[in-house]
């Protein structure tokens, strides 16, 4: 069962200027995620800028927001076959299962100046029946 959709779009400029501010991108991406990202050179501001429209898109899927969830709990990365894959910690994961989410389904797109981020988080099919 479907317990919530998010989506998101974030302005590339916006993430640009984050860029020389390396306090504020380690305030908000998972050393893991950083890592990744820097490593693509001139593509690393599109990466970011994605991996921080799933964080906002997982917010709205939970129907929450992101108020109280530290964003360096929420860990975007692509899998052995390039798939981002969304992986939780601390009180995002306490967020994401107390909403009772199973399974999450993360696709991520970006060109030249936007990135969005769609996140579906499915729950056990027993929810409904409550």
């Amino acid at each position: 069962m479907i317990i919530g959709i998010g989506l998101d779009v974030v302005h590339v400029k916006r993430l640009e200027h984050w860029k020389n501010t390396p306090a504020l991108l380690e305030r908000f991406f998972h050393p893991e995620e950083l890592s990744a990202a820097l490593s693509r050179g001139n593509s690393a501001i599109l990466s970011l800028a994605a991996r921080f429209a799933a964080k906002e898109a997982f917010g709205k899927a939970i129907g929450t927001g992101l108020s109280g969830i530290t964003l360096k709990n929420i860990l975007v990365v692509n899998n052995h076959n390039g798939k981002p894959c969304m992986h939780l910690f601390g009180n995002a994961l306490e967020a994401f299962e107390s909403v009772g989410g199973k399974t999450i389904h993360l696709s991520l797109t970006h060109e030249r100046d936007n990135a969005l981020a769609m996140v579906v988080i499915e729950g056990d099919d027993r929810e409904s029946s409550r």
